[in-house]
């Protein structure tokens, strides 16, 4: 137990109504009670330097990944890591590399098609390396450190480069987590680090970009299953640009950049025959400059839309994109997709929370009221609660577009979600005579996503079929919301079950969780 979790327990415990003499007596009765082994004590210690030590090479290894990734594009060529670390220890550690090499594709199967290596990758590669060889695989994996740190060298001007531009790609990771479920701010966040880099490294370049997605073409199959639609412009091309549609069959190279998984570009786009120009009152003659196409990809390297720039603004005869610049705005598509799923996930777990509610209701006539809240993180540690879900006794639903926030501090009686929050545990809880239980879904490492407020009005406590209920669901809405999270990761493709998870997308996230009361029920049969 957490001490937050510890405090939750016993506050639980005690109730409300106790008085202050019986608290202390509790306190001592624990104190003088609750003893650990010499056994106990050893596994706990263990356990704290193993949680420490994995921390540690973490960083260490981010740390590295960063100073070889010079260009902050988010990936490192495998190939290019092989090439050096077959020169390790004198090439000794050769056929230790091809082992780990084999096993790590084996792992990553995308490798072998797009041949990059994300940061989880690239530690992942470096601790199969050390477990190949013989003797202790920490001082192994110091040395591989050692050996890749000195293999790079980096100039104080790059340095300063690649350390803005970190900044700015943090920029859009924050957007995501502070924006609830709305793609706005991202959109906004991607469009103002492609312009403070121009103006900072590009020769202050006038750039034109954009985001499309790909989506399924339901209006007209017939020309093609998917098409592109342009979902964030810079603001002086939003009339011509934004809500577009792009497909198969009309002049472009996007779905070109998207069947080959790798960026096009086209430096004279006037000379190049095949662009498609959505400002069709630009006169032919200023038609003239250079266009980039980027495929944005998932975890699983798969392709779900494009960023693209293009100068056809800057009157410059020489208006072109250097490599540098290509390969920081593939950095831009890394975090952009990490963004972009950060919020499509919240999302599914918000389905997840609406679909075990209209299970639940039907079945808790006790339970009056819930209140749907998604944490967030906030400034200096803290955290933002957003209410999205207000549910009354007949099970009516009101979404709220626009985000309600709560901050601690300022809402003292709504203070018991904010501990529901630090603990990750159920919060029982009287606020003016109404009783409440708060009850946190969370994440893979026990940090809360989302918070049910739920109002049982004068009754103290569920009675026990409903409360069974009630644990049933949560039960099933915590497995559902760990599907979507391992999902999100890159060594986990989704397992489907039912039929109807075949047809059904992230967006049909509820469908997960009849899927796990059918697999219950399947057991208990």
């Amino acid at each position: 137990l957490t001490l937050p979790q510890f405090v939750q327990l016993m506050d639980n415990f005690v109730g409300e109504d106790i008085s202050l003499p019986t608290v202390k007596r509790l306190a001592a009765f624990i104190k003088r009670e609750y003893k650990q082994t010499e056994e106990e004590k050893m596994e706990q210690l263990e356990k704290v330097h193993r949680l420490s030590h994995v921390a540690q090479r973490k960083e260490l290894l981010e740390a590295l990944f960063e100073k070889w990734d010079s260009s902050a594009c988010g990936s490192l060529e495998l190939e290019e890591v092989v090439a050096v670390l077959s020169t390790f220890e004198g090439g000794m550690g050769k056929k230790a590399l091809m082992k780990a090499k084999e096993q790590l594709c084996s792992q990553y199967p995308q490798l072998s098609r797009v041949g990059k290596l994300t940061p989880r990758a690239f530690q992942t590669f470096l601790e199969l390396i050390a477990s190949k060889f013989t003797g202790n695989e920490d001082e192994t994996i110091d040395n591989l450190v050692r050996f890749l740190t000195t293999s790079v060298e980096q100039s104080h001007t790059k340095s300063s480069q690649s350390s803005a531009r970190r900044k700015w790609l943090q920029d859009i990771q924050q957007a995501a987590e502070s924006s609830g479920t709305s793609m706005e701010p991202v959109y906004k966040a991607v469009i103002r680090v492609l312009s403070q880099d121009m103006e900072a490294h590009g020769d202050n370049k006038k750039i034109s970009a954009h985001i499309a997605l790909l989506e399924e073409n339901r209006l007209s199959p017939e020309q093609g299953q998917v098409c592109l639609r342009y979902v964030a412009c810079t603001a002086d091309d939003a009339p011509h640009v934004l809500n577009q549609v792009l497909h198969r069959e009309m002049k472009g190279v996007s779905f070109a950049a998207i069947d080959q998984g790798k960026p096009i570009y086209v430096p004279k786009v006037q000379l190049h025959g095949n662009i498609h120009f959505w400002n069709s009152d630009r006169p032919v003659e200023e038609r003239k400059g250079s266009l980039l196409v980027l495929p944005l990809y998932d975890a699983h390297w798969r392709v779900f839309g494009i960023l693209g720039l293009d100068t056809l603004r800057d009157q410059c005869q020489k208006s072109i994109f250097l490599t540098h610049e290509i390969s920081f705005y593939e950095g831009v598509c890394h975090a952009f997709s990490k963004a972009y799923h950060h919020i499509c996930m919240r999302e599914s777990v918000l389905q997840v929370a609406v679909t075990a509610l209209d299970w639940l209701y039907p079945r808790t006539p006790s339970i009056h009221a819930v209140t749907t809240y998604l944490v967030a993180p906030g400034k200096d540690k803290t955290y933002l609660l957003y209410k999205v879900i207000t549910t009354d006794n007949t099970g009516q639903k009101e979404i709220h577009s626009s985000l309600v926030v709560l901050l601690r501090g300022e809402n003292l009686l709504r203070d018991y979600l904010f501990k529901c929050t630090d603990s990750s545990e159920v919060t029982l809880i009287s606020v003016y005579g109404e009783h409440h239980i708060a009850v946190p879904l969370h994440d893979l490492s026990r940090q809360t996503l989302v918070i049910f407020d739920m109002s049982i009005g004068q009754h103290k406590k569920l009675p026990p079929q409903e409360l069974k209920q009630l644990q049933k669901m949560l039960k099933m809405a915590q497995a559902a919301c760990s599907e979507i999270l391992q999902r999100s990761l890159e060594e986990k493709q989704p397992t489907q079950v039912l039929e109807a998870e075949h047809v059904a997308n992230m967006r049909h996230a509820g469908i997960l969780f009849h899927r796990f009361m059918l697999q219950e029920l399947r057991e208990c049969v």
